[in-house]
């Protein structure tokens, strides 16, 4: 059971902030917070990318985040107010239990209980049911036997999820019973998402366009963002198989003020009675894939963080000190923020290396970041995040992943947030780069 106690602290004047992660989305954040006027000093992850490097503090190297004797005395030393947590497997690892400690220090991101509803898919279908919410109607399986009775007993078409954490990469949307039982073979028997496949959930295949929703929640009040649109697929017109994401926009046209109030109403405020039913208190981000179904939205998972690369869409437009908002919401005081974000649109582009997302070949140098940046009009902005960089020889940064630079474009409208996105994208260079050039394109051909 996990229910943090209310602690309605004040906001340091200079508040001194650890961001734990290394990718696009904590760059996206660093990028936010360093414009807040209450910003101290920024201490970012010994194994943080060029973009997040450039922004703050590095930690010394011998500091581990799961070290938690070291790195507590770290944040002691250095005065840490808060903690602001990236990725889901730290919160699976209990981050936020571990290291908030009011009045001393507030963490961001909710705590392993809370965050179960990403790390154990089979428990949060649990807990939606119970709730009522609308999801895809499905069953868990443990053993293949099981597995393979029931795919063989459904006549429409199915999706395989591993039930824990596989950035991104766990699920397989199948167009028949072949592509099912090979993907339930693969988790259950060749063991392809190592713990995270041993509990496998098969659901109906629902259709419809799908849509990244986020709120920050800090264990009472819902405050709902600018809905985003991701998109997944490793190819242009959404094809070859599943990867982190290649790109998201926002807003979204499909997120309509009714449609978002009625997601508010049918499943952030029932999922979150549920959890509180179960003395678990959320506190941090909630982030809702949507399907748009004909019946309504439809749940096909939570994220318990933000999104990647919905973040960097998102922080492009947030209007309004990140820094304050984040500690209202860690605090219990998020009734008191004031949240909103610019008008137009933005899109971000991600620049992948060779391989993505099999075996993403790294070290090689970039150039065009500057280039990249230089362009679009007075109203228009560029900013490339950094995801999978490290740093190489004479400041030119190295790949070291495969999801490399996050190009995101700020516009007048989705169109043109996506056509100078991807016109700065292309000045991007490394060996075997490459981007799709169609985000936003599923929105614009229904416009059209």
């Amino acid at each position: 059971m996990s229910k943090p106690k209310n602690h309605p602290l004040p906001l340091p004047a200079k508040c001194n902030v650890f961001i734990a992660g290394t990718g696009g989305r904590e760059h996206a954040l660093a990028w936010k917070l360093k414009q807040s006027p209450r910003i101290g000093k920024l201490w970012v992850d010994p194994k943080a990318n060029v973009g997040l490097r450039q922004l703050g503090e590095v930690c010394p190297q011998s500091l581990d985040p799961k070290n938690k004797f070291h790195f507590k005395r770290f944040l002691e030393k250095e005065s840490i107010h808060l903690v602001v947590v990236g990725p889901e497997t730290l919160l699976a690892a209990g981050f936020a239990d571990e290291y908030h400690d009011p009045p001393n220090r507030l963490v961001f991101g909710p705590t392993k209980s809370a965050s179960k509803l990403e790390w154990d898919k089979a428990w949060c279908k649990q807990v939606l049911r119970s709730a009522g919410v609308p999801m895809a109607e499905g069953r868990s399986f443990s053993q293949l036997d099981g597995a393979l009775n029931y795919i063989n007993s459904r006549e429409d078409p199915l999706v395989v999820k591993a039930t824990g954490l596989c950035a991104g990469k766990g699920v397989t949307v199948c167009d028949n019973k072949a592509q099912a039982i090979a993907a339930a073979t693969a988790a259950l028997e060749a063991k392809v998402y190592g713990d995270a496949g041993t509990t496998i959930v098969i659901e109906e295949r629902l259709h419809g366009q799908e849509i990244s929703v986020l709120a920050l929640v800090d264990g009472k009040t819902i405050w709902m963002l600018d809905a985003c649109q991701d998109h997944k697929q490793l190819g242009d017109g959404d094809i070859g198989p599943n990867t982190g994401g290649m790109g998201a926009y926002s807003p979204t046209p499909l997120a309509t003020n009714d449609v978002l109030r009625m997601i508010e109403r049918d499943v952030f405020v029932p999922t979150l009675d549920a959890l509180r039913r179960e003395e678990i208190e959320f506190r941090g981000v909630l982030f809702a894939g949507i399907i748009l179904t004909h019946g309504g939205p439809k749940v096909l998972e939570f994220n318990c963080r933000f999104g990647d690369p919905e973040t960097q869409s998102l922080m492009a437009r947030w209007r309004g000190d990140l820094l304050e908002s984040l500690w209202l919401t860690a605090s219990g005081q998020l009734d008191q923020a004031n949240i909103s974000f610019d008008s137009g649109a933005s899109c971000c582009v991600v620049v992948c290396a060779a391989g993505y997302p099999i075996k993403p070949k790294i070290g090689d140098p970039i150039s065009g970041i500057d280039a990249a940046q230089s362009l679009g009009g007075a109203q228009e902005k560029v900013i490339c995040f950094h995801a999978g960089t490290a740093p190489g020889n004479a400041a030119v940064p190295i790949t070291s992943g495969g999801r490399v630079i996050g190009v995101t474009a700020v516009a007048a409208d989705v169109a043109q947030a996506s056509r100078l996105a991807t016109q700065a994208a292309a000045k991007i260079h490394f060996e075997g780069a490459f981007f799709r050039h169609d985000i936003g394109g599923r929105v614009l051909k229904s416009i059209v």
